[in-house]
């Protein structure tokens, strides 16, 4: 069975964006090419049980098991040196069904359980058009048990978006229910 979303943006979101954004040809609407969970060890790159932590929750939200990110430099104030792999961060890449179904439950369930949400910054847009979602806990998450919230950290949710600019990526977002601050660009 197919994504509740996929199909959505196939039947009535794709029409309806073309249409608002004057768009003829309808393969060159907005659509959403990939999504990208990530989270960086930051402090604790050297707690393994922090690492096994943010690995377990990766694996429950996305339902793939994340990659490790390795180091490209080294950096002597941080203590990095190049290669060094698990220590931090790691991400999962989502496309596909997995993708939609993992947009879903972030704007109908998780969203809604953020404390003090007033909405997605609009600032978040980088030149290409794809939207970065930073989530401060994952605890918004009704995959994860008490024991996997034990442990906080952060994660960070990148949209990648086939689109001309950004005002046509936060269409496509809006359409698919992502709630925009008021008074955002």
């Amino acid at each position: 069975m197919k994504p509740r979303l996929k199909l959505q943006y196939r039947d009535k979101i794709a029409p309806e964006l073309q249409k608002e954004l004057g768009i003829k040809n309808i393969h060159d609407v907005p659509r959403l090419e990939k999504i990208i969970v990530a989270s960086g060890t930051g402090r604790n790159k050297d707690d393994k049980k922090h690492q096994e932590i943010v690995g377990i929750t990766l694996r429950k939200i996305t339902g793939q098991q994340p990659i490790q990110r390795i180091a490209k430099k080294s950096i002597a104030s941080f203590k990095i040196r190049a290669g060094m792999g698990a220590s931090l961060g790691q991400m999962v890449t989502l496309r596909g069904d997995r993708m939609y179904e993992f947009l879903d439950r972030l704007v109908n369930v998780a969203m809604p359980r953020i404390r003090d949400f007033h909405g997605a910054s609009a600032k978040a847009f980088d030149g290409q058009g794809n939207y970065n979602l930073g989530i401060t806990e994952q605890s918004i998450f009704p995959e994860l048990t008490f024991e996997d919230t034990a442990v906080l950290h952060g994660l960070q949710v990148t949209f990648v978006i086939n689109s001309e600019n950004k005002e046509q990526s936060k269409a496509l977002l809006e359409k698919f229910g992502i709630p925009f601050e008021k008074g955002g660009k």
